[in-house]
């Protein structure tokens, strides 16, 4: 990871620490979520209240940021924002619900996914290159084939707990994992991963044609508050779901809306403009890191040798080939 601080002469040392950051506000989100969630806290009636909140407190700074050297807004650039929020609605609304038909843990891993994900598409639309002649080409192929197999074992195998801190159980050598709901939450996790590469792709064209990231990030929110506000009140039938009260629930939205949200999508759009989604996407597998250790201390998870030995295929290529 440390050979992209320098890459083609330019200083990657304030997008190494913006992505660090980053990536521990999310680690803190999925956290919050699963213990809100835990509470009986509806999440996407959360989704809204958070975004709706963020929105609310970027609006001066975007409002006061200098765009005078970025072109005028347009139906175009409004449509291409609307579809940013769209991609990251679809992104959220997949992580909640694979938080809480899994864990936090589980969420982390699936992050592994995003790099591969972001090198394929990369591919597509022409970002990247392959040279099979070049060692670093041959290393990315052998990381993306890694992850995705990582990912299956992660989903499907357990093993037994490496730390458990809750009663005792038996354990055989080889056991998948029976339990529907954690399949299911892995790969809604996994189509979070997909998405958020997505994300990251498309944020390359957008920040070229529109380089004010306070002003993008703004739109994307505002456009998110919208998209999910919509999707929440077809789903979401009991009104008393939307009342807010004294709880962790309004906590986890300030926290939410201020870290996971306002911070981490400034700092990833700020990163993925200066140093490129690929960049930005090999720090997501850094979270489980993360993850592992605020869900074993808050939540009380497991360290399962399933989660962890699909979780770290990915980092074993890296630190070889990387």
């Amino acid at each position: 990871m440390l050979q992209w601080l320098n890459l083609n002469g330019r200083n990657k040392f304030l997008p190494f620490m913006g992505m660090i950051i980053a990536v521990l506000a999310q680690s803190g989100s999925f956290v919050v979520i699963k213990l809100a969630t835990k509470d009986g806290i509806n999440k996407y009636v959360m989704v809204v209240y958070s975004m709706a909140l963020s929105t609310i407190l970027l609006l001066p700074i975007a409002f006061f940021n200098n765009r005078s050297q970025c072109p005028p807004l347009s139906f175009s650039l409004l449509g291409s924002f609307f579809f940013l929020a769209l991609l990251g609605t679809s992104g959220q609304i997949m992580t909640y619900g694979g938080i809480e038909l899994s864990s936090p843990t589980l969420a982390s891993a699936m992050l592994n996914l995003i790099p591969a994900f972001t090198f394929v598409l990369a591919l597509i639309f022409r970002i990247e290159k392959i040279n099979w002649r070049h060692y670093s080409s041959q290393a990315k192929v052998i990381g993306t084939i890694a992850s995705m197999g990582g990912a299956f074992v992660v989903i499907l195998y357990k093993g037994p707990p490496l730390f458990n801190i809750h009663s005792s159980s038996s354990y055989n050598s080889l056991q998948f994992s029976p339990n529907f709901n954690w399949i299911l939450g892995g790969l809604l996790n996994a189509g979070d991963s997909l998405v958020s590469s997505m994300w990251y792709i498309y944020q390359v064209s957008l920040t070229k044609k529109y380089p004010a990231v306070i002003v993008i990030v703004f739109f994307q929110v505002l456009f998110t508050t919208i998209q999910s506000g919509v999707y929440a009140l077809i789903v979401v039938r009991d009104p008393s779901a939307w009342e807010l009260k004294l709880d962790m629930g309004l906590v986890v939205i300030f926290y939410q809306a201020i870290g996971a949200i306002g911070v981490r999508y400034c700092l990833q759009t700020w990163c993925v403009q200066r140093a490129g989604p690929l960049f930005c996407a090999m720090f997501k597998p850094i979270g489980i890191i993360f993850t592992v250790f605020l869900g074993f201390i808050f939540l009380g998870d497991d360290f399962y040798l399933g989660r962890n030995v699909g979780s770290a295929s990915k980092h074993l290529f890296e630190r070889i080939f990387g």
